[in-house]
């Protein structure tokens, strides 16, 4: 498969001559979800889900499909009825050629005092996993880990630590729109030296083969 990074938290994959997107936000590209065969969204937060976004890849394509948790769905299901599927920790379904497997229930703690939201992983094909904002261990081997790399909910320790534990063979950044130019290759170098991984950044638009 084609992995292409997006801005910030979205990627797109590609298999079979078959698109597959997930996290279009409002940090993403506003034609990040545009041509896609199914859209997969981890959480509600605006850096991950961007209605417009949605509904421009969904009219634009009147097979494109959504899988999300249900704080998402509600919001988009009435437009575009019997497109929006909603899953769960646990469940298995296949979208645009790939086996997707749901993993994790919340999102990662900001503060004690903000109340936390439902936040969902997805694993491709058995091989890369996007956590979405959460450090998800999905307990099942994992070639490819997106991983968050800067967030207001985590510190760099915390990502090493992340990566450590899955155990990916390797390992590109999402989550880095925070970050200015300056700070990426500290990240980088923190990561890849200890995270013990392949560890790869690539600039939005850019594409490698998995």
């Amino acid at each position: 498969m084609e992995l292409t990074k997006k801005s910030h938290a979205c990627v797109r994959l590609e298999k079979d001559g078959r698109t597959l997107v997930l996290d279009p936000g409002a940090f993403s590209e506003a034609d990040a979800a545009l041509g896609a065969d199914a859209i997969l969204i981890t959480h509600e937060h605006a850096d991950h889900f961007s209605e417009p976004h949605l509904r421009a890849a969904l009219e634009a394509n009147p097979a494109a499909e959504i899988w999300t948790l249900r704080s998402v769905a509600e919001k988009v299901s009435a437009a575009f009825p019997g497109r929006v599927h909603t899953v769960g920790h646990g469940d298995t379904f296949g979208a645009a050629g790939f086996d997707v497997q749901v993993h994790g229930e919340l999102h990662a703690v900001i503060h004690p005092d903000l109340p936390r939201v439902t936040n969902i992983g997805f694993l491709l094909d058995g091989a890369v996993f996007h956590p979405g904002d959460a450090l998800t261990v999905p307990g099942h081997p994992v070639e490819t880990l997106l991983v968050p790399v800067m967030a207001p909910w985590n510190k760099v320790s915390e990502v090493i630590d992340y990566v450590r534990e899955v155990k990916p063979q390797r390992a590109y950044d999402i989550h880095d729109a925070l970050l200015t130019d300056l700070a990426l290759p500290l990240y980088g170098q923190h990561i890849g030296n200890l995270g013990g991984t392949d560890h790869h950044h690539l600039a939005p638009g850019a594409s490698t083969r998995l």
